[in-house]
C-alpha cells in the first residue's frame, strides 16, 4: 500500500511512527519543514525561556531505523483524487491512500491589516521573530525621547484568552518582573503594560469555570491587564483600534485569536466547513473518498459527544493517527471478517499554565480540578514526557530548572543574518534580519 502523510505534525508522525516496519506499507511523509515542531512550548521560545532547537526534533532522525518511511521535504501545490496524485513544487506523488495531517494556520478573519502588523505564533521562526520584536522594542526603548514613542514601545498587547493568550502573557509578565529590569535598569518597567484581549466573557473559555476564573486571578496577580468582552477592530502597527472605538498604543501586537485549517488545493470547497477544515465521517475519511483520510486540526468531524467538531488540539490528531492505522493493517491484512473502528476521542483533560507555579488543570473523568503549584508541576511533567528525543527533554529540563532556581533566561539573544545578495528583511520587524531554528 503506498500510503502518503501530508505534515509531520503531532497526527502525521504519530501515524508514520505506528506503521513503521509494519509489513505491507511503503509510507512517504510530506512536509515544508524537516523537522516536528512542538507547538504548546512555542510561547516560551517567544520568550526567550527555551531555545528553537530544544523543541524541535529532526524528522529523519525519528524513522533511522525505519525501513518503509522515507522523508520528503516539499510544499504541496495541489492534490488530485481522480488521478491519485499530489502535486508538490519538487515532484509528483502517486497514492493509493492519501491522509492529509496538515494542521491549521492563523486565521486573521480577513483584517489586511492584521495580516500585515500583527504576529501570529504558528511555527517556531514566528515564535523567534516574536522574541526579537521584544528584545529590539526595549532596545529601541533606551534610546526614545518621546513619552508617547516610549509608551508604545513599553505596551504588549496579545489578542485571544485561550491556552496560548493566557500562557504567553503570563511568561511577559513573568520576563518583566523577574528579568527585564536586571537588563534595562535605565527603563522605568513600572510603565510596562501587557494587555490581554479576549472578545467573550472569560480566559480559557473552553476549560471550566473553575480554570477560567484562577487564570484571570492569576494573570492580574501578574500584572497583565486582562480585557475580556473586548474586541479588536484594527492595527495600523503603531496603535490598535477596539471596536468601542478605544485605543490603545503599542509596537507589537501578539495574534493568537483564531486559527484555520491548512486545506490543500484540489481538496473540493463542499467538503470545507467551518474554520476551513474537511468534513470527515466516523472513519476519518474524507466525505465521498474511500482512499483519502484527514485528521487533526485540518479536519471536521461530528460525533454525539463533540456535535460540533473536536477540539483542535494535539490529542486529537494522535488518536485519529491510532485509529487510522488500525484501520488501515485491518486493511492491508484484508481482515473482511472484522469492522473497521469508528473514532471515538477520549479526552483526557485540558491545562493552561499562567506563569511561575501558577497553572491549572482539568480532568473530565474523574471530574477534578487542580490549580497553582500542583497543577504547574503536572504541566511540567506532561510536556516533557511528550517532546521528542532524550536530547530535548534534557536540555528543556536543564533550561527549566536554571530558570526556576536563578529567576532567569540566557536566551535573550538577537540574531542577524545575512545572504551574498544583502539582508534579508524579514516581515515584520523594524531591522533588516532573519531568524531561523
Amino acid at each position: 500500500m503506498k500510503l502518503i502523510i501530508l505534515g509531520g505534525g503531532f497526527g502525521g508522525l504519530r501515524l508514520a511512527r505506528q506503521l513503521s516496519n509494519k509489513p505491507g506499507f511503503d509510507i512517504i511523509l510530506i512536509d515544508k519543514h524537516n523537522y516536528h515542531q512542538f507547538q504548546p512550548l512555542f510561547y516560551q521560545v517567544a520568550t526567550a525561556g527555551l531555545d528553537a532547537s530544544n523543541i524541535s526534533f529532526p524528522l529523519r532522525k525519528v524513522f533511522h531505523k525505519s525501513k518503509n518511511v522515507k522523508i520528503r521535504l516539499a510544499e504541496v501545490q495541489l492534490v488530485q483524487p481522480e488521478a491519485k496524485k499530489v502535486i508538490t513544487d519538487t515532484g509528483t506523488f502517486d497514492y493509493d491512500v492519501l491522509v492529509i495531517a496538515t494542521g491549521a494556520g492563523t486565521n486573521f478573519f480577513g483584517n489586511a491589516n492584521l495580516t500585515e502588523h500583527a504576529f501570529p505564533m504558528k511555527t517556531t521562526v514566528e515564535a523567534l521573530q516574536i522574541r526579537n520584536r521584544l528584545l529590539n522594542n526595549f532596545e529601541d526603548a533606551l534610546v526614545a525621547k518621546d513619552p508617547e514613542e516610549l509608551q508604545g514601545l513599553l505596551n504588549i498587547v496579545v489578542v485571544g484568552g485561550g491556552p496560548t493568550g493566557v500562557e504567553l502573557s503570563g511568561a511577559i509578565a513573568d520576563m518583566k518582573k523577574y528579568q527585564l529590569p536586571k537588563d534595562y535598569p535605565e527603563i522605568d518597567f513600572n510603565q510596562m503594560k501587557i494587555y490581554l484581549l479576549e472578545g467573550s466573557a472569560k480566559t480559557l473559555g473552553t476549560m471550566d469555570e473553575k480554570s477560567s476564573a484562577d487564570s484571570r486571578k492569576y494573570l492580574e496577580k501578574l500584572g497583565v491587564t486582562v480585557m475580556t468582552n473586548t474586541l479588536l477592530k484594527d492595527y495600523d502597527g503603531e496603535k490598535i483600534t477596539l471596536q468601542d472605538g478605544n485605543s490603545i498604543a503599542t509596537k507589537i501586537v501578539i495574534w493568537a485569536a483564531g486559527i484555520k485549517g491548512n486545506v490543500p488545493e484540489g481538496i473540493s470547497k463542499d467538503l470545507v466547513a467551518r474554520g476551513n477544515r474537511i468534513k470527515i465521517n466516523r472513519q476519518c475519511k474524507i466525505i465521498g473518498h474511500e482512499n483519502m483520510y484527514a485528521i487533526g486540526d485540518v479536519a471536521y468531524m461530528e460525533e454525539p459527544a463533540w456535535p460540533n467538531g473536536h477540539p483542535q488540539v494535539a490529542p486529537v490528531a494522535m488518536q485519529q493517527a491510532d485509529l487510522i492505522a488500525a484501520n488501515l493493517r485491518r486493511v492491508e491484512m484484508k481482515s473482511g471478517d472484522k469492522k473497521l473502528q469508528e473514532f471515538v476521542y477520549n479526552d483526557k483533560g485540558s491545562m493552561a499554565t499562567v506563569g511561575r507555579n501558577l497553572a491549572v488543570v482539568d480532568v473530565p473523568k474523574p471530574k477534578l480540578h487542580f490549580r497553582g503549584f500542583v497543577a504547574w508541576m503536572i504541566w511540567m511533567g506532561l510536556h516533557l514526557m511528550l517532546i521528542l528525543g532524550v536530547k530535548n527533554r534534557f536540555f528543556v529540563f536543564c533550561n527549566w530548572l536554571y530558570n526556576y532556581f536563578t529567576y532567569d533566561q540566557n536566551l535573550r539573544l538577537i540574531f542577524k543574518q545575512f545572504y551574498r545578495e544583502g539582508k534579508i528583511q524579514v516581515k515584520k520587524s523594524s531591522i533588516n534580519n532573519i531568524q531561523s531554528p
